[in-house]
């Protein structure tokens, strides 16, 4: 991506990471090998000023950031500079977390929008954090809706802690119950299918075991006992330009992995 030209081809990732000072070296050594366009991390679990920008703007990138201390957090690396960022998903004004940001790209001659969120995971649902996270999804379809009637590409990518079907789970019926996996949650993200937006993954690839995510315990990344939780949703004008889309599964045999792994897609606009 060339701060000289407007591109009119783009990778955009998707990585939950898990804890960015635990995982820096993973980062950069993926940034390298794969060299995404624009980079959309969550749970960086990190405050704005504490975020070890360094040695990412040394592979190549620029931050933005937006981060809490402890938990939560997002950020957006790019190889060029946003136009436009906002931070914070609007809704309630009350709502603290930080678990959403916004990015505006040239690209193509005219412009791309970028969201990076990391949706509530909901669990215990029979408590105060399994309306929050059905909450949180209504305030993104609001949001999503009124992108989308920019008629611009836009993409939202992120964690969005949704198993949206059975085939999307080794063993669905371990997941039943799970906030994950609740009815209410799978309606709410066909919801946002409804609205117009594409899962890039599923409109790319029918292949079974396609997972972004392996618990740390019961030996889950070893027996493939996995989950799809992470998700990039593309807008009709974005969706067109899909070119292809990938998950980086060899990333989670690393030393020190996430329990999550990365998830790219390639955007060509016509010459």
């Amino acid at each position: 991506m060339s701060s000289s030209a407007t591109p009119n081809t783009l990778s955009i990732a998707t990585w939950n990471i898990n804890g960015i000072k635990a995982r820096l070296d993973n980062l950069v050594a993926w940034l390298n090998e794969c060299q995404p366009d624009i980079a959309c991390l969550q749970e960086i679990k990190s405050t704005d000023e504490t975020f070890p920008r360094a040695a990412i703007e040394e592979a190549g990138y620029h931050v933005e950031t937006h981060g809490q201390k402890g938990f939560n957090g997002v950020a957006i690396l790019s190889r060029v500079s946003p136009d436009e960022v906002t931070r914070r998903l609007p809704g309630d004004d009350g709502d603290e977390q930080a678990r959403f940001m916004e990015a505006v790209f040239p690209f193509a001659g005219s412009v791309l929008r970028v969201g990076c969120l990391y949706l509530p995971n909901g669990n215990p649902v029979d408590t105060e954090k399994f309306p929050y996270k059905l909450d949180w999804m209504k305030r993104l379809r609001a949001l999503a809706r009124e992108r989308l009637e920019l008629e611009e590409p836009f993409v939202l990518v992120g964690d969005y802690n949704v198993i949206p079907q059975p085939e999307d789970c080794h063993d669905p019926q371990a997941w039943e119950g799970d906030a994950l996996f609740r009815p209410e949650t799978r309606e709410a993200f066909r919801l946002f299918e409804s609205l117009g937006l594409t899962d890039a993954i599923r409109a790319t690839n029918d292949a079974d075991e396609l997972y972004t995510f392996w618990d740390y315990q019961a030996g889950a990344w070893q027996k493939n006992n996995g989950i799809r939780i992470d998700h990039m949703m593309l807008s009709p004008e974005a969706a067109r330009m899909l070119r292809g889309c990938e998950i980086d599964k060899h990333v989670r045999s690393w030393e020190k992995p996430s329990d999550h792994v990365p998830c790219r897609l390639t955007l060509g606009a016509e010459s």
